[in-house]
This record gives structure tokens, C-alpha cells and sequence, in this order.
């Protein structure tokens, strides 16, 4: 096939390359969970933890991010390392202003149209229709946390669960393949546009 169509197998077989991640989780099974997170504290801290240890993707999706110390930890990594490809997915517009002036502050560090190697290193979407269901995730190539709804009452997504990197590299790949869908959210204008809608759950999706 490589010599008929005169490309590399991993070429023309990129469409299978999910396949490997499929099979590897299937064979892990539960060990994919490194901790359960039970408190908020907790969750944030995995959070950070995930951004800070991020060299090559850094994927975050959800629009109902707040918290000062996950958010600026974020702009960190994309201030402090050029190489990082940083996708923040939308569902909505923001919900709450910290999130809006976070977007604000990610453009100022770095221009989506300018090229690292040849690479688009930052990229911010907004997933419509806006009735799409929201995700709320951060990812790297190495971990991940996925918030959950609280274990201690009816309100807010206070816990957790901190995965792996089987489950990391195919939530990257999730969170890729929606950035890559949605429409672009990526100059100041665009972004200052978008309403800011109050009033979200507390803890709710604080990726």
C-alpha cells in the first residue's frame, strides 16, 4: 500500500491509530484510576498537578472554570513553555468572568495564529450547538482528572477521580477532536464577545 500510494503506513493508516489506546485501556480496566478524589481541595490539587506536569498537550474543556489558582497555573505553563499545545474547549460561553479574563490573559501570552515549528500551540473552540452536553476534563499526555458530582450532598462537582496515562492520552485525543469541530474563539474581540452567563452551579465542572 505505502508503495501504490506512495505515502508512509502511518499515514495511511491515521485513522486507526485510536485503536492502540482502546486496546490498552480495555487491558488496564480500573487501573487507569490513580485516586479517587473525595474532597474539593483535593481535586484542585490533582488539577494543578496535571497542568504543571504538561509538556507537549494540554487539553481543558468545560466553561465553568473559577478557580484563581488552576486558572493561573494555566497561564504558567502557556507563559513558561512554547512548546506546550494548549487546547481550552468551550461549551457555552463563559460562566462566570474569571474564565472570561482568562481567555483574555491566554491570547495576550500567545497568538493562535502564529506557528512554533510549524505548530498551531494554542487553540480555543466553542462547541455548538450550545444544547451540546458539556465535559469537563484536563488532560495531559502523562494524567488526567475528571470531576464528579460531590459525594457530600446535592450541589456542586466537588470530586473526582485523577487518571492515568492510558485514559490521559484518550481524552487528549476527545478533546482534540472537539477543539478541532467547534468554532474558533481566538482573538480578544471574539472572546470579549461572548456573554458571561452567571449563576452556575458551585464546583460545578471546574475544569
Amino acid at each position: 500500500m505505502s508503495q501504490l500510494y506512495r505515502k508512509r503506513s502511518e499515514v495511511l493508516f491515521a485513522h486507526q491509530d485510536g485503536r492502540d489506546t482502546a486496546s490498552a485501556l480495555e487491558a488496564t480496566g480500573t487501573d487507569v484510576v490513580v485516586r479517587v478524589l473525595t474532597r474539593y481541595t483535593d481535586l484542585v490539587e490533582a488539577m494543578v498537578e496535571v497542568v504543571v506536569g504538561a509538556r507537549e498537550h494540554l487539553v481543558v474543556t468545560g466553561s465553568r472554570s473559577r478557580e484563581k489558582a488552576y486558572l493561573a497555573a494555566i497561564e504558567t505553563a502557556v507563559a513558561q513553555q512554547p512548546d506546550l499545545v494548549h487546547y481550552r474547549v468551550l461549551y457555552g460561553p463563559p460562566r462566570h468572568r474569571g474564565l472570561s479574563e482568562h481567555l483574555v490573559r491566554l491570547l495576550e501570552l500567545r497568538d493562535p495564529g502564529e506557528r512554533r515549528n510549524g505548530v498551531k500551540t494554542l487553540h480555543i473552540g466553542l462547541v455548538e450547538p450550545l444544547e451540546a452536553m458539556e465535559r469537563y476534563f484536563v488532560a495531559s499526555e502523562t494524567a488526567a482528572v475528571v470531576p464528579l458530582p460531590s459525594f457530600h450532598g446535592a450541589e456542586g462537582f466537588d470530586c473526582g477521580v485523577l487518571l492515568g496515562r492510558e485514559a490521559a492520552v484518550g481524552l487528549v485525543q476527545h478533546g482534540r477532536e472537539a477543539c478541532a469541530s467547534a468554532r474558533p474563539v481566538e482573538t480578544l474581540e471574539a472572546v470579549r464577545a461572548l456573554p458571561v452567563r452567571h449563576g452556575a452551579t458551585p464546583g460545578l465542572g471546574e475544569a
